[in-house]
């Protein structure tokens, strides 16, 4: 399970997000309906899950049923919660520490989908069965600024323009934004629509072998690791597109909140600090 000088942070902020909602259920006739599960409580077990991967009936137990976590779920989804709450931190992040913006990665990763879904394919590398792809784009130390999805079976390339796009979300950019590309983006293609999009690109030319440090890409892949190692992204069985990304909304979370403590340790103090550099 994740540290207590990560989660309590994190749920601190997470619970300004959510609604007032009363203990009891308001419409009932005698008030005195059964009490509400805590968000918390529900919480606690969207990270367990994030982070082991197993299904909801294995989580539940007496504090939360299977049912009540899939309903409080998709309400949070519906709120945007986990949207904003990834917004947050980025912008924390970029107020503590500061984004690189001035030099971005972009880089597809593959992983199991058992299940299928909205935005699975048959995956090239794992002899045809269902996977996931997200092309996911971190700045240039490797914080995760957004991802799409989309079956397995895509070419990283024609994923790249939509991936771009989430720039616009962050606000002001610098002048001179330098993209990092595998040799998967080598191509034309690829660098009009950089030049359409007044970006520069460093791409690795297909045919030649470099290694991955030649270049600043291999931020993009350590995030890839990063998000990874939770297992509910590693080999995804959720179905519905928008609950994937409100999973990787939290892992990003998650690891975004995680590089500030790391990077503000020998700066800041604070309540909750850990004793030693995380």
């Amino acid at each position: 399970m994740l540290p207590s000088w990560l989660t309590e942070p994190l749920w601190d902020q997470f619970a300004l997000l959510l609604p007032a909602r009363p203990v009891y259920h308001p419409d009932h006739p005698l008030g005195c309906h059964r009490r509400r599960i805590s968000d918390r409580v529900v919480f606690d077990k969207v990270l367990q899950l994030l982070r082991f991967g197993c299904s909801y009936e294995a989580i539940a137990d007496t504090t939360c049923s299977a049912t009540t976590f899939r309903s409080r779920r998709d309400e949070w989804i519906r709120l945007g919660v986990f949207a904003e709450f990834k917004r947050i931190a980025l912008e924390c992040y970029d107020r503590i520490v500061g984004l690189v913006l001035d030099r971005i990665a972009v880089d597809g990763a593959i992983t199991k989908a058992p299940g299928g879904g909205e935005v699975t394919g048959h995956s090239p590398v794992d002899r045809g069965k269902q996977g996931l792809k997200r092309s996911g784009m971190t700045d240039g130390y490797g914080i995760p600024l957004g991802r799409v999805l989309a079956g397995a079976n895509r070419h990283d390339s024609p994923l790249l323009a939509p991936t771009l796009d989430l720039l616009d979300d962050l606000g002001p950019l610098p002048d001179d934004i330098t993209v990092h590309l595998d040799a998967g983006y080598d191509s034309d293609k690829t660098r009009a629509l950089l030049a359409e999009r007044g970006l520069h690109g460093r791409i690795a030319h297909k045919g030649e072998k470099a290694p991955i440090q030649a270049s600043q890409r291999w931020h993009v892949e350590r995030t890839h690791a990063w998000q990874n190692a939770f297992q509910r992204l590693a080999r995804c069985y959720e179905r519905r597109a928008v609950v994937i990304d409100a999973f990787f909304d939290l892992a990003d979370t998650v690891i975004t909140v995680r590089s500030v403590i790391r990077r503000a340790w020998m700066t800041h103090r604070w309540d909750g600090r850990p004793h030693r550099r995380p």
